[in-house]
């Protein structure tokens, strides 16, 4: 089983594990979170982060974070060796969850069902509802009311 390691600005982390805890309450072991506090200096907050992450304990794991480039991200990028922990930034909730269902998956397919979760999870959605729908004519008797 691969371990999930978010680290992201705060309180993000924090509330990404928090959806993860509250959808798959049996699943969320091996997840940690660690958020990053503006006023922190990097190498602290990579200490910390080290602490955390031994604290999964697992041969391998995804790490998350939110935004490339960013204090989190330049951490993360210090925990992973490309071979047992993977690196994957711009998460969102659908990747995370995605990740959590796939957790017993090669590491590298992990990656790829995040991936694919972070994408298929962003939509554009039509809204129609009966408020916005332009009334033909005959379509209705004038004395019936919409519901």
């Amino acid at each position: 089983m691969n371990g999930i390691f978010i680290i992201a600005h705060a309180p993000l982390a924090s509330a990404f594990l928090q959806c993860v805890q509250h959808v798959f309450p049996d699943n969320a072991a091996g997840v940690a979170a660690l958020d990053v506090q503006a006023e922190t200096p990097p190498e602290e907050t990579l200490a910390l982060a080290i602490a955390r992450f031994k604290e999964l304990d697992l041969p391998q794991a995804l790490v998350l974070t939110d935004i490339f480039g960013a204090t989190p991200c330049n951490v993360a990028q210090k925990l992973v060796d490309g071979v047992h922990t993977k690196l994957v930034t711009g998460m969102n909730l659908p990747m995370l969850l995605r990740a959590v269902c796939y957790r017993h998956e090669a590491l590298d397919a992990l990656v790829a069902r995040a991936l694919a979760g972070a994408s298929q999870g962003v939509m554009q959605v039509a809204v129609t509802a009966p408020q916005n729908q332009v009334q033909r004519n005959n379509d209705q008797d004038p004395h019936d009311h919409q519901q």
